[in-house]
């Protein structure tokens, strides 16, 4: 059956007989997708494994019980990194993002045959690259530490940032721009008094919004060596330390908590 809409009622329709085919046919491919790919997982999965896995949860579990608090004093460091990472990679990226949105937008690019397919090119790229990547490869060029950790969240934030923000700009009210450019203005007192005001809400919004989300990368990016509090999360997995490795998930966690409480207070005293 088919539903169409006429003066705000639902009318119940039947399908044609093609229609009603295609449909069984779609699904009939769903259903085959699903089992052939089913198959696949079942042949590569030890499935005494999976149902040993409570059991070996549970030991897990008890083993990171009680928590190792006096191991809090050594990571005050790591989350002061971890802090670092986050909020210098997010800075970082706005500071790149915004001109590549102004080239990605449609409305202010300079060239919609050169520079457009460019910026959006870098905004494909740089979401396209999970962040751990970024990471590991900075590690090889730049050596372990915070640095390669802060240039893979502001790589990897680039294109989020100017994604968002291209798309802001493409949906500005053009009549502000009109009267600002008919009183005489340049293009820069145009973007400045017609474009940039429309804008800064939701410019606000991506900034917080991705320094919200980074907080949370930042956190595993020292299992690549890139700094930050993974750095001892690797450590404490890798000397089977789980009474410490308890202690910093929740300091992670409780690291997340804060972030999302300070993102939400600041996003509402500016919006």
């Amino acid at each position: 059956m088919a539903v169409a809409t006429k003066g705000g009622q639902r009318i119940w329709q039947r399908r044609q007989t093609g229609a009603q085919l295609a449909v069984w046919a779609g699904w009939l491919v769903a259903v085959a997708i699903f089992v052939a790919c089913w198959q696949l997982i079942s042949e590569k999965t030890i499935w005494d494994f999976v149902w040993d896995s409570p059991t070996q949860a549970a030991d897990l579990g008890s083993r990171m019980v009680p928590p190792k608090w006096g191991y809090l004093n050594e990571l005050w460091r790591a989350i002061w990194d971890t802090l670092n990472i986050a909020t210098l990679g997010t800075l970082i990226a706005l500071v790149v993002a915004v001109p590549v949105a102004f080239a990605a937008a449609h409305n202010t690019s300079p060239s919609i045959t050169f520079i457009r397919p460019l910026a959006l090119f870098i905004i494909v790229a740089s979401r396209s690259i999970n962040s751990l990547i970024w990471a590991l490869m900075l590690v090889t060029v730049v050596g372990p530490g915070v640095l390669a950790g802060i240039l893979a969240i502001g790589f990897r934030s680039i294109g989020f940032c100017a994604k968002l923000l291209y798309e802001a700009i493409e949906e500005i009210d053009t009549r502000q721009v009109e009267a600002v450019r008919a009183s005489g203005a340049s293009n820069a007192q145009v973007i400045a008094y017609g474009i940039i005001p429309q804008i800064m809400p939701a410019f606000a919004g991506i900034s917080l919004f991705r320094w919200d989300i980074n907080i949370r990368e930042s956190t595993v990016l020292g299992l690549v060596g890139a700094g930050g509090i993974g750095l001892q999360l690797n450590a404490s997995i890798m000397n089977l330390a789980w009474t410490q490795v308890s202690v910093i998930l929740s300091v992670i966690i409780a690291t997340v908590i804060v972030s999302e409480w300070v993102s939400a207070k600041v996003r509402h005293a500016i919006i």
